[in-house]
C-alpha cells in the first residue's frame, strides 16, 4: 500500500486475525456497495494470505501486513483506481483496528 505504517508489537497471528475480523464484519452491516466490494475483494486476500502464513508454521502477527501489502499490489491490475481506493481505506481500517494507524 501507499504509507508505511510501524509494525505492532509482536503478537500471535491467530490473535491478530481475530483482533481484525470484526472489520469485515461491520461492513457487511454497515457498508456502501463500494465498501462491500472493497470487504470481498479485500477478505478474500486477507484469508488467503493468513492460511498460507499458517501453513508455513509462522506465528508473528506481523508477517500479515507485509505478505497482504504483496497480495494486494500483486493483484492492482484487476481493479478500477477507484476500487483501488476503496480497497486502500479498508486496508488501512485493519491496520487501525490493529493498533497501527
Amino acid at each position: 500500500m501507499s504509507q508505511a505504517l510501524p509494525e505492532s508489537n509482536a503478537r500471535n497471528l491467530d490473535e491478530l486475525l481475530e483482533q481484525i475480523e470484526p472489520v469485515f464484519d461491520d461492513v457487511v452491516i454497515d457498508g456502501s456497495d463500494d465498501e462491500l466490494f472493497a470487504s470481498g475483494y479485500l477478505r478474500g486476500h486477507f484469508d488467503l494470505v493468513a492460511a498460507q502464513l499458517s501453513l508455513q508454521g509462522e506465528q508473528q502477527g506481523d508477517s500479515l501486513w507485509p505478505a497482504l501489502e504483496k497480495a494486494i499490489a500483486d493483484a492492482s491490475h484487476e481493479l478500477t483506481p477507484a476500487d483501488q481506493i476503496h480497497v486502500e481505506n479498508l486496508y488501512l481500517k485493519l491496520r487501525a483496528r490493529a493498533g497501527l494507524a
